[in-house]
């Protein structure tokens, strides 16, 4: 059972030793990292070295890890490879298998910027692939905006290369703003979707919610899709806690685990 640690990210930065045994006492095995510090090739002010101990004493593993190429877009080549580099350094210290481009900042969101897009993710796959690393692109809401006829998704589904570019759904937001549902996307790009974010939709806001709370039946979503593909799955929520974020960490555990696990 993965869990995407943005979710509890003001519990690791005050306590981030205490939050993940807490998370492990929940059930949570494996984690999905944010918060990259290229400087020291660290996490959460540990160096990667020492952190890779802790999950170990802990018996976690981490399978991917969302990282800063956003604030890279419009610098020269040569910064956006060197910052990968330490990505992948840091990822090779955690026996980490994904490196995952996670975000698109506002001003970018341009179809000229979604072709530019596809081509970075292109030369980046062939650099993570080089180093023994698998590399995939996580969606938003964003990239179903409608562009005269065009979205962003559609982009980069027909200009990535399938055998390098993999995918990480984030079902919510497929739900939110695709007019594909998470079954017909996986089934139109057979081997691609290799992991998924696994959160609940407010059922009068739309907003994020704990799981069970929300509209999204994933128990019948679950049982529907072709898991071949999936490697990993993460079990997200980024606001709008009940409570706090580790009780809400907490509450989706538990009904996953009753209702959900069985499917995957």
């Amino acid at each position: 059972m993965g869990l995407q640690l943005f979710t509890i990210r003001d519990a690791m930065k005050a306590d981030p030793l205490g939050s993940l045994k807490k998370a492990k006492v929940m059930g949570y095995q494996d984690l999905e990292i944010y918060g990259f510090d290229p400087e020291t090739i660290g996490y959460y002010g540990y160096k990667a070295k020492e952190f890779k101990l802790i999950l170990d004493d802990l018996n976690l593993t981490t399978t991917s890890g969302h990282y800063d190429f956003s604030s890279y877009f419009n610098k020269p080549k040569d910064e956006l490879r060197r910052y990968l580099d330490t990505c992948i350094q840091g990822a090779h210290i955690l026996n980490k298998p994904y490196i995952t481009w996670p975000w698109l900042a506002p001003e970018f969101r341009t179809i000229e910027n979604f072709k530019a897009l596809s081509g970075k993710l292109n030369w980046m796959s062939e650099q993570v692939n080089s180093a023994g690393l698998g590399f995939a692109y996580h969606n938003h809401d964003f990239e179903f905006t409608d562009h005269n006829g065009q979205t962003g998704y559609d982009i980069i589904l027909k200009e990535t290369n399938p055998e390098l570019v993999k995918l990480q759904m984030d079902m919510y937001w497929v739900m939110h703003s695709s007019k594909q549902t998470p079954q017909e996307l996986i089934a139109d790009q057979p081997g691609r979707y290799v992991m998924w974010h696994i959160k609940d939709m407010d059922k009068v806001t739309g907003d994020y919610t704990e799981l069970g709370n929300g509209s999204i039946d994933y128990a019948e979503m679950l049982s529907q899709i072709d898991t071949d593909a999936l490697q990993y799955y993460y079990i997200e929520q980024g606001s709008n806690f009940a409570q706090d974020s580790m009780k809400s960490i907490a509450d989706s555990a538990e009904f996953f685990k009753k209702n959900l696990r069985q499917y995957l």
